[in-house]
């Protein structure tokens, strides 16, 4: 076998055996080397330690727990008041709010979990208790939940943009556009499906009134400038992308403490808890996959694929729907942050010599993983949309159908149409 079989097959071995991927990724590659002798063994510590030694990482962490603190100092909730005047008695209203509110909280946060569980646990007990039923509630919210890996920050992006070497502020930008577009979307399909359930807002569900606007936004004004401290900072140049992160958290601190007066130590320590368990998984994994990427390079797979599918296709756009089709499926059954991490590096040569922009493609790639959050038997968003409706993970999964299929759409549309994820960061200087 050549080292590439041995590499690959061990890998799929453990994954199929039950082992963690950071494990996984590092014993095959370990495997790998000591039967094919043409690099040292010393390339496995070499590598654990290079791919954990990568500075824009500290991002993730702290946009992680400056989620966390704006959720538990009622950052969230004032931000959720705000969307809820705007959108009024409207069929599916909370519906409605629920996917603003994530697009809004998606700002901070830059984790699709996250997102679903901050504006989630807010909305859907209040959705079940205005008569919508726990299923479309569940949806609402789970599927809004993936728009947090799509606008800016975003931990995929983050992690993307470092291994296809290209500038986080320029991935953070072209999400703008796509993240609009897929929100208003995923707006009109809640609307659709509550006009279909009959799901009208409440007597106690206010009419919208510019004055009731005025109050929720006066009351919440430091919530709601939450997004333009963090963005405000990296696109005026003030702050690198790890240092906005570290500006997210100073400021939920400052307004939980001083302004909401709702952060309590306790609820400090937890955040700060969730950030190092989420960081201290991420450079496990990050460090296993340089030595197994290390070894595929040298056994030039990312050339071979790319000869193999040009054989097949040389249409850049029938290649991208090959590799949708393939992270559809792969988005079943692996994180979206381990998928980034496998695939991206095997993919960005092929889609280069197509003459495909990588932070175009970097888009599809993180919007398809957004349907893998929906997409049992993983879909993270789905059981935690689960735990919070205490509806079924498999009726979850069929509510979520209609999201899915206008999530699709929209990965099309800005997949033949590059200038909606390309147009800002070219304005920008990025691209």
């Amino acid at each position: 076998m050549t080292t590439l079989s041995i590499c690959l097959f061990s890998f799929i071995i453990l994954l199929v055996i039950g082992m963690p991927v950071f494990a996984s990724l590092a014993i095959s590659g370990a495997i790998s080397l000591i039967f094919n002798d043409f690099l040292p063994l010393a390339v496995i510590t070499t590598s654990l330690f290079e791919g954990m030694n990568i500075f824009p990482l500290l991002a993730i962490p702290c946009f992680l727990v400056a989620g966390s603190l704006m959720e538990k100092g009622e950052i969230t909730e004032q931000i959720v008041n705000v969307v809820k005047i705007m959108v009024g008695r409207t069929y599916g209203g909370m519906g409605i709010t629920t996917v603003l509110a994530c697009t809004l909280f998606a700002a901070i946060s830059g984790s699709g979990t996250s997102t679903v569980a901050a504006v989630g646990t807010l909305l859907i007990p209040a959705m079940i208790r205005n008569g919508y039923s726990a299923t479309y509630a569940g949806a609402a919210a789970a599927t809004g939940g993936t728009i947090g890996i799509l606008i800016p920050p975003s931990n995929p992006m983050i992690l993307y943009a470092i291994i296809g070497n290209l500038s986080v502020t320029g991935m953070f930008t072209a999400g703008f556009v796509p993240g609009a577009i897929l929100s208003v979307a995923l707006c009109l399909t809640a609307w659709l499906l509550a006009r279909k359930d009959n799901f009208r807002a409440d007597d106690s569900t206010p009419p919208f009134s510019f004055g009731r606007l005025f109050r929720a936004v006066y009351h919440g004004f430091f919530s709601l400038a939450t997004i333009v401290v963090v963005l405000g900072s990296i696109y005026t140049g003030l702050a690198t992308p790890v240092e906005a992160s570290v500006v997210a958290v100073l400021w939920a601190l400052f307004v939980g403490f001083l302004i909401n007066r709702a952060l309590t130590p306790r609820k400090v320590v937890e955040a700060l808890n969730a950030g190092a368990f989420m960081c201290g998984s991420l450079v496990i994994i990050m460090g296993a996959a340089t030595l197994f990427g290390r070894i595929l390079t040298y056994e030039e797979a990312p050339i071979r694929l790319a000869n193999a599918v040009l054989e097949y296709s040389q249409n850049k756009y029938v290649v991208l729907l090959l590799i949708i089709a393939a992270l559809y499926v792969l988005g079943m059954f692996m994180e979206t942050l381990v998928t980034v991490i496998l695939v991206a590096p095997v993919l960005l040569p092929m889609i280069i010599k197509l003459g495909v922009d990588p932070i175009h493609f970097g888009i599809i790639m993180i919007m398809c993983n957004e349907v893998g959050l929906l997409t049992p038997p993983l879909g993270v968003n789905i059981f935690v949309a689960s735990k919070i409706s205490n509806a079924s993970v498999e009726k979850l999964a069929i509510a979520s159908l209609p999201y899915i299929g206008t999530m699709t759409l929209v990965i099309l549309l800005i997949t033949f149409v590059p200038w909606f994820s390309t147009v800002l960061p070219k304005l920008l200087g990025f691209n």
